[in-house]
């Protein structure tokens, strides 16, 4: 007898789950991972291509390279879920297993915000970013805003990163001091778990004339007028926008009836859904932990230890613990980095290192070690 699953999403949270089942079962399982795209690539290799540090095809890794026993991948776009039977309905097919995982990330709604398709620029696509890669070189006067349309977002240091790097890009290119940078964001500072990660982010904008506009999203762009509109009303004329859209479950994901205020609820322990057999990691769920791959991950390894258990009738793991560590880009060749424990403890902790050249290396060991694990490359 094997162990059937179905994997949604080959992200973070599915590549990593799919590596675990396969080290321990084995021939003992039957995996379908799914996903819509050909390759993966690690969030942070955006900003990389918005500034010029390189190029898409060198950060993609495809999942064609993927070969694991008992794992079986399937590029292919899913057109329904139900939990309740644990079937998955592709535009090529159906499968049914044991358990289920949707681990399909958030989308982007860009629409949401009114004039961001017309006069802005995001940079959390591959499009966007390449897109950005093109038009930043044209940019050498004005004003440059980093503004984030709504939270939950992805990777919350992002936005800061990105307005450290653009103050980087400017100063070799010789044009910073006939540009603003301003960074407008829905929280209160810049990395909320960590005060001494915030301090080190806004003490690097005052030291690099940033400007930091806390506790507003931007709700609109007026094109025309070239104005960005927050949510009190207040306008910020800009000459540059660089975007963080609005997230959103997958269209897939909230005709499920999974969602509830927008995300799927989950055992914050196991990480269950209402429906048994089915889990949901990363992105996608709700459980009051930021939006980030290294979450997603963690998450990832309690689900298979779970299957794990499940299926050779042993104990349980541990609850999860929604521990990750983030590296934040501050520009000028220095990394730092922070940990955080959100369900551990009766209180969020957190730990913050100061950036330096050390951790540039470290987070280049982050990704490279990943990819030899999930793709042996």
């Amino acid at each position: 007898m094997k162990l059937r699953v179905v994997v949604l999403g080959a992200g973070f949270g599915g590549l990593e789950l799919s590596t675990i089942l396969s080290e321990e079962l084995g021939e003992n399982l039957e995996i379908t991972l799914i996903d819509k795209s050909d390759s993966f690539a690690f969030g942070f290799s955006k900003l990389d291509i918005m500034f010029g540090r390189t190029k898409p095809e060198s950060v993609r890794h495809y999942y064609s390279n993927l070969v694991k026993p008992g794992v079986t991948f399937r590029q292919e776009t899913i057109r329904g879920i139900e939990p309740e039977s644990r079937q998955v309905t592709t535009d090529r097919g159906t499968y049914v297993a044991d358990a289920m995982v949707v681990a399909l990330g958030a989308d982007y709604d860009i629409g949401a915000t009114a004039g961001l398709a017309e006069g802005g620029d995001e940079f959390y696509t591959f499009a966007g970013a390449e897109a950005l890669s093109r038009k930043l070189p044209l940019f050498s006067k004005g004003h440059a805003i980093v503004g984030v349309a709504a939270w939950p977002y992805k990777c919350p240091p992002a936005p800061s990163e990105a307005a450290l790097m653009l103050h980087d890009y400017l100063t070799t290119h010789g044009v910073r001091g006939d540009c603003e940078i301003s960074v407008v964001i829905p929280m209160s500072a810049p990395i909320p778990p960590s005060p001494d990660a915030s301090r080190a982010l806004l003490a690097a904008f005052a030291e690099r004339g940033i400007a930091f506009i806390p506790n507003r999203s931007v709700r609109a762009l007026d094109p025309e007028r070239r104005i960005a509109v927050l949510d009190d009303n207040t306008e910020m004329p800009y000459d540059l926008f660089l975007g963080v859209p609005k997230h959103r479950a997958p269209d897939v994901v909230e005709a499920s009836g999974m969602t509830e205020n927008g995300w799927i609820p989950v055992n914050p322990a196991t990480l269950e859904t209402r429906f048994p057999g089915v889990f949901a990691i990363g992105d996608v769920a709700s459980i009051g932990i930021p939006k980030a791959g290294v979450f997603a991950e963690s998450a990832a390894r309690v689900v298979a230890q779970s299957l794990i258990a499940a299926f050779r009738r042993s104990d349980p793991p541990s609850p999860f613990a929604g521990t990750g560590a983030c590296y934040i880009e501050f520009g000028g060749g220095q990394v730092g980095r922070v940990e955080v424990d959100f369900l551990s403890a009766d209180s969020v902790t957190a730990a913050y290192t100061d950036a330096s050249a050390a951790l540039v290396a470290e987070k280049q060991h982050f990704g490279s070690s990943r990819r030899a694990r999930w793709f042996g490359l």
